[in-house]
């Protein structure tokens, strides 16, 4: 049952801990950290790797009847933590420069995290066991049509968060292979 905070408040302990360690990096260099240089890729590549964990393991798990590996409660927090942290650390790793194909995947990042917490909200209004089960009998018969709406809005938002989340990874993929093929294979 996803009713406490926890996630978002580790999630922000962990950017806060992360954004000390960009001004550390930032004073000692006395310059932003380039996004090619070895704290930039660094970090855009750990940022990439807990978004791509976001969208995979939550994903496998939730669509595997078979699997027991932990609640699916615990796998929705981690799903938040990550994609929380993951994306802070790619916008890091922007060097705060906004144009071209990475300008556009950075776009594409605030946009799906804010249907993030969108869709956080709108999951914590439907009733549900501590697995993370879906429970209408948790509900009296006045709310059972507020149940339905919130089943409904959830359904509406995903059509709307995952395609954003596909384009997202697309834009990703070619902005990596772009920088590797640029700043790699070519020098």
């Amino acid at each position: 049952m996803l009713r406490s905070s926890k996630e978002l408040i580790l999630a922000f302990l962990t950017c806060v801990v992360i954004a000390a360690c960009y001004g550390a990096v930032l004073f000692f260099t006395r310059e932003i950290p380039a996004a090619g240089g070895f704290y930039g890729h660094t970090i855009g590549i750990l940022g990439f790797v807990f978004m791509l964990l976001t969208e995979t393991l939550y994903s496998l798990r939730k669509r595997s009847r078979s699997a027991r590996w932990g609640r699916m409660a615990d796998w929705l927090q981690f799903h938040i933590f990550t994609g929380i942290v993951g994306p802070f650390m790619v916008l890091l790793h922007t060097s705060w420069k906004f144009n071209g194909l990475a300008g556009v995947t950075l776009l594409l990042t605030g946009v799906i995290v804010f249907s993030g917490f969108v869709g956080r909200y709108i999951y914590t209004r439907i009733p549900r066991t501590a697995d993370g089960i879906e429970d209408p009998g948790l509900v009296g018969s006045m709310q059972a049509s507020a149940l339905a709406n919130a089943r409904r809005l959830m359904s509406l938002w995903h059509t709307v968060h995952i395609p954003i989340g596909m384009a997202l990874f697309t834009a990703s993929f070619v902005h990596i292979l772009g920088a590797l093929y640029y700043a790699t294979f070519l020098r």
